[in-house]
């Protein structure tokens, strides 16, 4: 790959930066760089491009994983005036009770079995 190091092609001058690596991190970079076929500057710039678009993206960034989580299916019965940030006890326990099975064996806590007296 020829890269013109004057111009970016956008009309911006690129500006050299110097990086220190450890000998571990050079040769990740040397391989990279002949598995890519192109230049280690190359795939610096691809590595940061990745790294941003992975922070990013919701689907990839830890934290932002976390939006919609409690988005299921207590999240969808709930009528809509309830507000979770207001709310939020009273929506994960309608989330929990609605996760409990009838069958025997797994009723829900504080309530007495099938045919039980109190």
């Amino acid at each position: 790959m020829n890269i013109d190091h004057e111009s970016r092609g956008d009309g911006r001058v690129a500006e050299p930066v110097q990086v220190y690596l450890a000998p571990a991190d050079q040769d990740r970079l040397g391989r990279l760089r002949d598995t890519l076929a192109t230049t280690k500057s190359d795939v610096l710039r691809r590595g940061l491009e990745a790294l941003e678009t992975q922070l990013s993206d919701p689907d990839h960034h830890p934290a932002l994983s976390i939006i919609g989580l409690f988005r299921g299916a207590a999240a969808a019965e709930d009528p809509p005036h309830v507000d979770a940030a207001r709310d939020h006890d009273e929506v994960l326990a309608s989330g929990e009770i609605a996760s409990w099975s009838s069958g025997p064996g797994n009723d829900p806590p504080n309530e007495p079995p099938d045919g039980a007296s109190e």
